[in-house]
């Protein structure tokens, strides 16, 4: 497991990680959520050896990262924020250079270049120099390094950033794939990736941990859980609509979107809505394209932890 207990670090006057303490298992994909300066990527360094802490204890894997720092480094593969990389270097010898660094060879060493340059799709690439690539494409290098021995942790800081769609939902299957032989530590501030691939959660803001659960469990704190969407197939009947819902014991307040001919309805703390308006829709001989329940927005719950 990844254990940190008060680990901290501070610069001067400025604290960028105050006493954070967590553990993270084997089989879980934790998604490490913060808004800018929240301490999510030095949290990340300190993890992987690259800057020491100020005071506290981080162990990767039963080894501690400033005693055992070696021993450490070689349980995790690490995708750093920006993925530095030799940009004279064509692709291929990059990824050769890191097979020597981890000590590959043989067919194992064969095996995981192939594995991963298929998996990222770099066949079309490998012999151009790192400068010459997309964002995208450096973004995928940086991951196929961080993957290359195959390693029980992946911290990775921003996997999916610079990948357009179709690049990031092979990068999510990827992740969903490895993730119940491995543990998978994600920064990201990308709340759909979170709920998209995440089994947990931890929420920083201003160097300290102010949430740590499942996502689902995270957007059920939203006073949008329970709430029920319409959308209306005539954006004249809204107002109608509106009172007529909002007069509705159940709920406490409706939201409403001209532009989509939307109504939300907000319901009073754990009260179920949805039967009700479903028979009021029918009832008022309302016309909807949609009508739905909502989980809840983390978004929402983001924006109100972290302010």
């Amino acid at each position: 497991m990844i254990k940190t207990e008060r680990l901290s670090k501070r610069y001067a006057t400025l604290t960028a990680v105050d006493e954070v303490s967590f553990e993270v298992h084997a089989g879980e994909v934790l998604g490490f959520l913060g808004p800018n300066g929240a301490g999510k990527t030095t949290t990340m360094r300190m993890l992987a050896g690259f800057i020491a802490p100020t005071s506290g204890t981080a162990s990767i894997c039963g080894h501690d990262i400033e005693t055992d720092t070696l021993a450490a480094k070689r349980s995790i593969g690490y995708l750093p924020e920006g993925a530095p990389l030799y940009g004279e270097m064509s692709v291929r010898s990059f990824l050769e250079f890191v097979a020597d660094l981890r000590g590959l060879s043989g067919s194992h060493r064969t095996g995981r270049l192939d594995f991963v340059i298929a998996r990222l799709q770099l066949a079309t690439v490998l012999e151009q120099s790192i400068e010459t690539l997309s964002k995208g494409f450096r973004r995928r290098v940086g991951l196929a390094q961080a993957l290359l021995q195959d390693p029980p942790v992946l911290i990775l800081d921003e996997p999916t950033d610079g990948l357009d769609p179709n690049q990031k939902h092979e990068v999510r299957t990827l992740i969903d794939e490895m993730a119940p032989g491995k543990i998978i530590i994600i920064s990201t501030h990308l709340l759909e990736e979170v709920e998209a691939v995440c089994t947990r959660a931890i929420i920083i803001a201003r160097g300290r941990i102010v949430a740590d659960d499942t996502p689902q469990r995270l957007a059920a704190r939203s006073r949008y859980h329970n709430a029920v969407s319409l959308q209306l197939e005539n954006a004249q009947d809204l107002a109608a609509a509106r009172d007529a819902i909002a007069a509705l014991p159940l709920v406490e307040s409706v939201e409403i979107s001209e532009r989509e001919a939307r109504l939300t309805a907000l319901p009073h703390a754990g009260a179920q809505i949805l039967p009700a308006l479903s028979e009021l829709a029918a009832r008022q001989g309302l016309h909807l394209k949609e009508l739905h329940l909502e989980s809840g927005r983390l978004d929402e719950v983001f924006r109100t932890i972290t302010v």
